[in-house]
């Protein structure tokens, strides 16, 4: 595969060579000094229409190829320095021009001057790569979404997670500042309508350690930052939508924005019945604290709840199964005071309705056997979701600054669950089975703050910062369960009528000093202390319910307190040179866990001192390839819930039972990450390389007898994963066209316990993807892609090796017509199949709509839509894991038909756009 790629790229290449002409040029400054990423355009001399563009490379040498012979206008720019234009003939022989070297002499502002300038697309500024959004048009009343899937470099998933350079983009803000708490890119990306952005920069943004001293730690998050239009900032904007449909679905959504200087005031709105959520995954995670189950790794599906009384089930690939209503409203308000004060806030309401029909079908494997447990269950969950963040900075002076940071989180839960279970053995007997109802009602309230203080000494480099922090969980539930079981094999029944409650409450406090030392020539120590105590409490308890009234359970109560204290500390050495940067950290931690089960009258305690070294290495050839490399260590220290002695029986085919002997895992981590992209040529290429090696792992064992599955967390001696990527994205311009493919591969080597005999599991996964784009004008937009997936596991003991193979097949297009009209379809083709047990699964989920804009510059759409045309209402997800293999299908949103309206406030503000012979920037100079 590789050499038919390198064949045709190849190819292709000398097929244009020989029909092209190129341009080579150097570009330095007054003083001969060359300029690298110096922006060179090309422009068609008749109209100035952008022909191609391209940068200077380090030594300020840049090459323009694959040219249409013809004459151009060349223009260089480079901030600080006068635009220098020329015009370039194509050659009398051969097909290159090499032109004069150029050099640009200083810029001198002058007052009240205007100049208008072409739209540049990319220009590389150190460390950022920043898109002019002028040169990506998107359709009428798009959102940044669809721009940001337009901009070489950039991808974006069908969940909107968004991809930059090789990396997952973890924010966005809007003019610098966070949106709605910066804690879900989707919030700003999918709300904020793309005709307001001027500029989208792209950037390994440093971590607030890193900014405070001056000194690169070494850590990076990529990060987006949505420059405004100047002329959005004096009024609203926005989008406004409404719609109903066939079989009563509707739809409304609202997203006003207002900002000024140093100002944004945003309102989101939303309320429908067509499974569109108004959070992200982690907020919901946040909400009902279900971030710990989604760490512990395993499985596509997540089973998102609080003290595993109930909650919604989402999966990973984010196809949001069964029926949804929701209700959502934020505002999000920031504020600079004065040059020393700034604040940002924002609120967060969402009421969720789910519905969910389930059906499970779990392969389970002894080892000298097998058997199957399948279930069916419906489901209703009610969900209200209140979310508030605080930021809170101040200088107090050109030494001091403050920081407070807050957020509070409250939710409310109702859900209620009927599920008919059996087990059977491989022939289809049965061996037992259930019928069970449950409910849970209950609230959690949890508040994290932190108050961070930074002083600057008058050497530079020299810092020290403070860190305080306390967080307070209170979380209240009752519920109750009535259950019948039947055990065939020993002819006995038994009926369970129970209500439990469960009061947790969290307590954490603590503190971190950090000081730094200049050590001369750009190197560094850093000297870290930090100190953290969590206090924990829960008190379960379960009563027995028949006709005289209730009778405490002692064998299923829990009542347990928990002291866990973390101390850490250590020295770190950094090294930062122009190109590259080195950080070396030796810090030890040391945990403390005292718990009390008071039911019991025992007591749990436990000691760790672990090493924890960690290394961080940073090399930029230039603005636009980097190489990073990480060694870390972490722990993973066993929860109060995993070492305590008690019995969870809520579902007796299926009980839970701590480990009091556990220990706690420790794992090392190597990071290679390298990426790619030329501005000019428009390729990038970014590749990683992830290792985790874990001793004393922790895994689930499973006990069975009489088929009942009882699950223990058990210490195994080593679990080792591997992951790596590379994806290479490339234009084809003769054809306008764009590809992009990735390559994966996950090897992971572990071990499962079966009946307390220990065995070796091998699991691979190998798959990928293929984006091909093609745009013809302003005319016709193709999208075409294919998702890849082969994942085998491999068993010790006498099992055969399971094989699954899922296939995701993508297709959209947009038509535009007529001036006013624009037709828009997609196609997501999705198969399930599993090849141990001849499972076969295909899903066509097709959408259409047909769009007819109104009003003065398209400001009105009114929108005919049909979703999910073939009626496929069926969400399919499979697992493979260290015991068990998994089927789980449930039901999803069928077929309907929708008359939709859509307003863009005040899109008369954009007075440039549109104008004939291709977008154009003013600028006004000086002030």
């Amino acid at each position: 595969m590789r050499t038919v790629l390198w064949l045709l790229l190849t190819g292709l290449s000398f097929s244009v060579a020989a029909q092209k002409m190129s341009i080579r040029g150097h570009v330095s400054d007054s003083l001969g000094t060359a300029l690298p990423s110096a922006t060179v355009i090309l422009l068609n001399p008749v109209d100035s229409t952008l022909v191609n563009f391209g940068v200077t490379d380090s030594r300020g040498d840049f090459s323009i190829n694959g040219l249409p012979r013809s004459s151009y206008l060349l223009k260089v720019t480079f901030v600080g320095q006068k635009t220098y234009s020329a015009t370039v003939d194509p050659p009398s022989d051969g097909n290159e021009v090499i032109v004069e070297p150029i050099r640009l002499t200083e810029a001198k502002t002058q007052l009240e001057e205007v100049v208008v300038e072409d739209v540049i697309p990319v220009v590389v500024k150190k460390d950022t790569i920043e898109y002019n959004a002028a040169a990506f048009k998107t359709n009428p009343n798009a959102v940044v979404e669809d721009l940001l899937k337009k901009l070489p470099g950039v991808e974006v998933d069908n969940d909107g997670n968004i991809t930059a350079q090789g990396e997952q983009v973890r924010r966005v803000t809007v003019d610098g500042k966070d949106f709605f708490g910066g804690t879900d890119p989707k919030i700003a990306t999918r709300n904020l309508p793309a005709d307001a952005i001027q500029k989208v920069q792209v950037h390994d943004r440093k971590s607030d350690q890193a900014q405070f001293t001056g000194i690169d730690d070494g850590q990076r998050e990529k990060s987006i930052n949505l420059e405004l239009k100047p002329e959005k900032r004096h009024g609203a904007f926005g989008n406004l939508q409404a719609g109903y449909g066939t079989e009563e679905r509707y739809q409304a959504k609202a997203s006003i924005n207002k900002f000024s200087q140093g100002q944004q005031l945003s309102f989101l709105g939303m309320a429908n019945n067509i499974n569109e959520q108004g959070f992200g995954l982690d907020d919901y995670m946040n909400f009902t604290g279900g971030s710990q189950q989604m760490a512990a790794g395993g499985g596509m599906r997540v089973q998102v709840n609080a003290g595993d009384q109930g909650g919604i089930p989402l999966n990973m690939g984010n196809r949001a199964n069964g029926i949804m209503n929701t209700y959502a409203a934020g505002l999000n308000f920031s504020n600079t005071f004065s040059k020393k004060t700034e604040l940002t806030t924002s609120y967060f309401f969402n009421h969720l309705d789910h519905d969910r029909i389930q059906s499970t079908y779990r392969q389970n494997f002894l080892q000298d056997g097998e058997y199957i447990y399948q279930d069916v269950s419906e489901q209703h969950n009610a969900n209200d979701n209140h979310r508030l963040n605080l930021v809170l900075d101040h200088k107090i002076d050109s030494m001091n600054s403050i920081r407070l940071t807050t957020t509070a989180t409250y939710s409310q839960t109702d859900v209620n669950t009927s599920t008919v279970s059996e087990n059977v053995d491989p022939e289809g007997a049965q061996l037992n089975s259930n019928l069970s109802n449950s409910t849970t009602v209950g609230q959690a309230l949890s508040v994290n703050s932190n108050l961070l203080f930074r002083h600057k000494f008058a050497k530079a480099g020299r810092t020290f910062s403070t860190n305080l922090l306390l967080n307070v969980l209170d979380d209240d539930r009752d519920g109750t369960l009535e259950a019948n079981y039947d055990y065939l094999e020993e002819a006995s029944n038994q009926r369970i009528r129970q209500r439990n409650e469960q009061k947790t409450s969290g307590l954490s406090v603590g503190a971190t000093v950090s000081y730094t030392e200049p050590l001369g020539n750009r190197k560094y120590l850093e000297g870290t202390y930090s100190i953290r105590r969590n206090n924990n409490a829960v008190d379960r308890p379960v009563y027995d319910v028949d006709e005289t009234g209730e009778l405490y359970n002692d064998s299923l109560s829990n009542d347990y307190s928990s002291t866990y204290t973390y101390q850490r500390g250590g020295l770190n050495f950094r090294l930062n040179r122009r190109k590259y940067s080195i950080t070396l950290s030796a810090l030890a931690q040391s945990t403390e866990l005292v718990g009390h089960l008071n039911r019991l009258d025992t007591d749990i305690r436990r000691n760790y001192l672990n090493a924890i070294p960690a290394v961080r290495f940073n090399y930029d050839f230039s603005g636009t390839r980097h190489l990073r490399f990480d060694y870390e260590t972490t722990i993973q220290e066993p929860t109060i819930t995993q070492l305590q002695p008690v019995v969870d029986n809520r579902d007796q085919l299926n009980p839970y039972v701590g480990n009091p002997a556990l220990k706690p895992a420790y794992q090392q981590s190597w990071r290679l990450h390298f990426n790619a992209f030329d501005p000019g040529s428009m390729i990038s290429f970014f590749t990683f390389v992830d290792v985790d090696y874990t001793t004393n792992a922790i895994t689930n064992a499973v006990f069975n007898e009489n088929f009942i599955r009882t699950t223990m967390p058990v210490n195994v001696a080593s679990n080792t994963s591997i992951d790596t990527d590379a994806t290479f994205g490339f234009p084809v311009n003769a054809i306008k066209s764009r590809f992009s493919v990735t390559g994966r591969w996950r090897q992971t080597y572990g071990q499962n316990v079966i009946d307390a005999v220990h065995y070796n599991i091998r699991q691979s996964r190998t798959g990928g993807n293929v984006r091909y784009d093609f745009r013809y004008k302003e005319v016709l937009m193709i999208n075409l892609g294919a998702q890849l997936s082969y994942q085998t596991t491999a068993y010790e003991f006498d099992q055969p090796d399971q094989h699954y193979f899922n296939t995701t097949y993508n297709a959209d297009a947009t038509f535009s017509f007529l001036r006013n009209f624009q037709l828009v379809t997609s196609l997501e083709y999705l198969i399930y199949d599993n090849q141990s047990t001849n499972y076969r699964q295909e899903i066509p989920l097709l959408n259409l709509s047909l769009s007819r804009f109104v009003l003065k510059n398209k400001s009105g759409e009114v929108r005919i839509s049909a979703s999910n045309l073939l009626d496929k209402a069926l969400g399919v997800n499979q697992t493979s894991s260290v015991n068990y293999v998994e089927r789980v299908t449930s039901n999803s949103l069928g077929r309907y038909f929708m008359v939709s309206f859509i307003y863009s406030l005040n899109k008369q503000l954009n007075p440039m756009e549109g104008r004939r012979g291709g977008p154009r920037m003013m600028r006004m100079i000086g002030g």
